[in-house]
């Protein structure tokens, strides 16, 4: 029956007096609407039904907020477990007032000679710091000054120059020591005990 609406409505549409390959064109332009639009009106009819709802207890459903209220505030008043840092802590032992080394009172030239002694320390050290600043400084300008000549007289030993090299890694150096080593002195060799305490977090259970 639909068939037949969609032809008397290309009858209507498309005279006789048309060609007989547009009137085929625009017939079966409208078959495929009114299949599409057939197509949309099946969706409908192939949904499920709707799923009775399950009847929840009121109390049930107060109780179970009230326990998870209930666990929320004994979350928060519970404060976070710090782990301690050994480090810290000065041994029990070390705290025997026994042990403790009495105060030696100096004398006021033994006094004025160690503030001496340490700020004719500090000057030192102050130099000290100050020529090898200046040295290196003086060695940095004397290279960017001998790779500017080489640039200049050879560009390929120059690229070969600024290259990287890789012999200076691993770099070791040892620098100047505050107190002087001392002679024949062997360190001790033994076991390693691994005595470092390991702490888990406690965590809260249902």
């Amino acid at each position: 029956m639909a068939a037949s609406v969609l032809r008397a409505g290309a009858r209507a549409l498309c005279p006789q007096s048309r060609p007989l390959g547009v009137w085929r064109t625009q017939l079966r332009e409208a078959h495929q609407r009114a299949s599409l639009f057939a197509f949309w009106e099946l969706i409908p009819m192939r949904a499920e039904p709707l799923r009775k709802k399950k009847k929840v207890d009121p109390k049930k459903d107060q109780a179970a907020k009230d326990r998870l209220k209930k666990r929320i505030r004994k979350l928060e008043k519970a404060t976070q477990e710090l782990i301690p840092i050994e480090d810290f802590i000065t041994p029990v032992k070390l705290l025997d007032k026994a042990r403790q080394r009495p105060e030696v009172e100096l004398s006021p030239e033994e006094s004025e000679r160690r503030a001496l002694l340490l700020k004719r320390w500090s000057q030192y050290k102050q130099q000290e710091h100050a020529l090898e600043r200046d040295a290196i400084k003086a060695m940095c300008q004397a290279q960017q000054e001998a790779l500017r000549e080489l640039q200049l007289e050879s560009p390929e030993l120059y690229s070969e120059a600024i290259k990287r090299d890789p012999s200076l890694f691993p770099f070791e150096k040892e620098g100047p020591h505050y107190t002087p080593p001392v002679p024949g002195y062997e360190p001790p060799e033994g076991r390693y005990n691994d005595i470092t305490k390991v702490y888990t977090q406690v965590e809260f259970k249902r």
